[in-house]
């Protein structure tokens, strides 16, 4: 038996049995016997969709003479739907984490995917506006089911820049997404197309377990429902399969527009998956090792939506910089530990390319060896090669230094890519209030101290050459975990509109 938050599954080769919880979510009720036997006929029903082979039917558990049995005359205990069990080694999940996941296969997925969305008519327009309206109800409903997991699975800095970044992308796209309705891109799909249930042979592609249980969940913009594959594959850390899949369904569907709004659908999937995640890891039936995974799962989800919010799918390098002591280096650890990006400090760069311990402050001799034009050069050319090493693994990286030269800058920029420069600034007060902490505290990296500033801070050239879209100020005398937010908020609020 295993559990999912709203069902036990039983498996009993070669057939699964699936039985629903007597719970009520609000987004989903099974909390009659009455109800929970309408869903298991409902879940045959449209998952022979996908599925046909799949989905045997319904049976009662009744009271027998020995107990509860599968069938029989006796009064009815509870409902469960039948199913012929798959080879879990051929689900498109297990195939990931082997690496056997290629582009033929991604194909595969995608012309059964086309074949099912062109069968299913667009919804008629009497219902259209009404889905339209559920949806946004989802989007937002998922921020205040949220509240009750910050602390837990993710952080309200987090969770604001998530909502920032949803509910300004509706505002501002809202006559795309009216559109997307009325050209008939609303349709009744799956509402659970993620890899755990898509089942690939050799012959047969089988997508199974979609959302039955709340007509919302289904009724969607194409667009959304497959933007939840196209995050899990995201989330198993194959965005190249994820673009691949993208670009390849948007070219068969036809759909032009897709592309622009799947940003906007995965965050909302990553959202979907963190909350189910956090309601899985509160149940009361489940066991102590199944919560930590569950809880482990929710934080991952949160994450990939902040990232989605920040800044979209494709790898980028953020650049924390500012004059000395002006909370660069706090704020990009702090970002760091939200995103679970690689921080990369050009201080211990420095320390480390001159073979100097991280928290040793050498002499005057030393320290002029260290902070030399040559060095500081080695030192930028590091940065850029390990923001380049991550940026073509998919991944985005922060890097923390002054940058504090144009020059620096400018030759940053010629070498492509995309980079968001975040200009960390604070008084002069508040800056020499942290130079003179680090004197008295251990394991500052930095060399910077009191009688540097003035020095430091004359040869700074503020960054006025760059692009008004490339950059952004942010003030950082306040707690850093506030500061963070009104970044992020910032960020993914400009995300939005772009």
């Amino acid at each position: 038996m295993v559990q999912t938050h709203a069902s036990w599954v039983f498996l009993a080769p070669p057939l699964v049995f699936k039985m629903k919880k007597p719970v009520n979510f609000g987004f989903l009720d099974f909390s009659t016997l009455e109800k929970r036997r309408v869903d298991c006929e409902n879940e045959v029903t449209l998952n022979r969709r996908l599925a046909p082979g799949v989905y045997l039917g319904v049976e009662p558990v009744c009271e027998g003479p020995d107990g509860p049995c599968l069938g029989g005359m006796g009064p009815v205990l509870e409902w469960v739907v039948k199913m012929r069990q798959m080879d879990a080694r051929q689900f498109l999940s297990q195939r990931l984490r082997r690496g056997e996941v290629d582009e033929a296969m991604i194909g595969r997925v995608v012309e059964r995917l086309e074949a099912f969305y062109r069968t299913q008519p667009p919804l008629p327009l009497a219902e259209v506006a009404q889905a339209c309206r559920r949806l946004e109800e989802c989007v937002r409903g998922n921020f205040s089911a949220a509240l009750e997991f910050t602390g837990h699975s993710l952080s309200g800095p987090a969770l604001a820049a998530i909502e920032a970044f949803s509910t300004t992308f509706e505002d501002h796209w809202r006559s795309l997404l009216e559109s997307r309705a009325r050209n008939g891109w609303i349709r009744d799909g799956h509402g659970d197309l993620h890899s755990e249930h898509i089942h690939i042979s050799t012959d047969t592609v089988d997508i199974y377990d979609c959302t039955e249980f709340n007509d919302a969940f289904r009724h969607i913009d194409v667009a959304c429902d497959v933007a939840f594959l196209a995050m899990d594959l995201d989330f198993h850390e194959r965005p190249e399969l994820s673009r691949l899949f993208v670009t390849q369904f948007a070219a068969h569907m036809r759909d032009s527009e897709l592309e622009l709004l799947m940003d906007f659908y995965k965050c909302y999937r990553a959202c979907v998956r963190g909350k189910v995640e956090s309601l899985h890891s509160m149940g009361e039936t489940v066991g102590a090792v199944e919560r930590t995974a569950s809880l482990d799962l929710a934080r991952r989800y949160f994450r990939l939506a902040l990232r989605y919010a920040l800044g979209g799918s494709s790898p980028r390098v953020w650049v924390c910089m500012g004059r000395v002591a002006s909370g660069k280096s706090a704020l990009a650890d702090a970002l760091g530990r939200e995103t679970g990006w690689r921080v990369v400090s050009s201080d211990r760069v420095r320390k480390s390319l001159a073979g100097v311990p991280l928290t040793v402050r050498g002499g005057q001799e030393e320290r002029a060896r260290l902070y030399s034009v040559e060095m500081t050069q080695r030192v930028y050319d590091e940065l850029w090669r390990v923001a380049q090493s991550e940026v073509e693994q998919g991944r985005s990286v922060i890097l923390d230094a002054t940058f504090s030269l144009r020059a620096q800058r400018d030759a940053m920029r010629q070498k492509g890519g995309l980079i968001t420069w975040i200009v960390a600034e604070a008084g002069d007060s508040m800056t020499l209030r942290r130079l003179r902490e680090r004197e008295n505290g251990g394991g500052v990296v930095s060399d910077a101290r009191v009688e540097d500033q003035a020095a430091l801070n004359s040869r700074f050239e503020p960054p006025d050459e760059l692009p008004a879209g490339e950059w952004l100020r942010i003030t950082t005398e306040s707690e850093t975990e506030t500061t963070l937010e009104r970044l992020m908020v910032e960020i993914a609020t400009r995300n939005a509109r772009t």
